[in-house]
């Protein structure tokens, strides 16, 4: 048989295949009620096909920020991967090194281990008023595109960054993420500082290959009106939105219904022991359906941010969000 021959063949039997199937649809569409398509799939299905979101944990969930606790990156990727997580997530700021042959290594392991590094939180503020540090920013941010790059990880999550005008963290927290401008000086003008940064990153975040993940993250990205302002001000598909369950403090699930249209990736809070900072009672089961409502399909990654020892809360904090987040 000629290669001109095989290659009819071939096409005559998809095109037959094809044609079966469409037949055998029409006639069943004309003879029965009509029946849930294979490919839709619930809690309770038989189908093979994946049931819900792939959920993934950030190392932070083992970490809190506590120099206290000894949480290297690759044991965090080991924890996660043992206790049945799907994905892993970076904290960039929890890496106690950045050198190829261990960013590497973490690459191989995780693939060893089968479990994907779905994405790195970096940390960068373009609310400054002074035009060199925010170019030192963007620069910064850059290295993070390469360190996210050497790893296979596609997706950089980014923050406006803030005033900073309370001093510390703790004192932000204290009062609800709410910060004044610097005297003389305006949002206005630091939403614009922002876009131009980002602007400025996403052509070679799109040449390492990595997407860009705004999150609403305290400063001017703290509402849904705030993140969404920049989302709507910067037009490129390597430009998407990392949804946080846990940082709309006020009125929160009219904020994430807001912005979960144009989610790419979600990190969801659990609180068990109580929480660090703050606590929302997040109701996990109403938020589950507000997902399926807008089709949400990508990766949710775990921040616990308790009181509990993590050994026990995280593996609770899976069993919450498998139980809830389903097609």
């Amino acid at each position: 048989m000629t290669s001109d021959n095989r290659f009819l063949n071939r096409r005559s039997f998809f095109q037959t295949a094809a044609t079966g199937v469409v037949g055998a649809a029409l006639g069943a569409s004309l003879t029965a009620e009509p029946a849930k398509a294979q490919w839709e799939v619930g809690p309770a299905t038989e189908s093979g096909a994946r049931r819900g979101n792939l959920i993934g944990v950030s190392s932070y969930s083992f970490w809190h920020f506590d120099e206290d606790v000894s949480a290297p990156m690759d044991q965090c990727l080991q924890k996660a991967a043992e206790m049945g997580f799907d994905a892993f997530e970076v904290l960039e700021q929890q890496l106690d090194r950045t050198d190829l042959p261990y960013l590497r290594s973490l690459r191989r392991d995780a693939f060893k281990a089968g479990i994907s590094i779905c994405s790195m939180s970096t940390h960068q503020t373009f609310v400054r008023v002074d035009p060199e540090e925010r170019e030192a920013n963007v620069k910064k941010t850059m290295r993070s595109v390469d360190v996210a790059n050497e790893m296979g990880i596609p997706t950089l999550r980014v923050n406006t960054g803030r005033w900073d005008s309370w001093g510390s963290f703790d004192a932000l927290m204290e009062h609800r993420g709410i910060e004044n401008p610097l005297p003389g000086h305006s949002d206005e003008e630091a939403f614009k500082w922002c876009v131009d940064a980002f602007e400025k990153l996403i052509p070679y975040a799109e040449e390492k290959g990595v997407m860009l993940c705004l999150e609403n993250h305290w400063g001017l990205a703290r509402t849904a009106k705030g993140l969404l302002k920049i989302l709507d001000a910067i037009d490129s598909p390597w430009f998407g939105c990392m949804l946080d369950t846990g940082n709309f403090l006020d009125d929160t699930e009219e904020q994430l219904e807001a912005v979960l249209p144009r989610a790419t990736m979600v990190q969801a809070k659990t609180y068990y022991g109580g929480g660090v900072w703050y606590e929302l009672p997040l109701d996990y089961k109403k938020i589950g359906d507000l997902f399926r409502k807008y089709k949400y399909r990508g990766y949710i990654s775990l921040e616990f941010e308790g009181k509990e020892e993590a050994a026990t809360a995280v593996p609770k904090s899976l069993a919450l969000l498998r139980k809830n987040f389903y097609f």
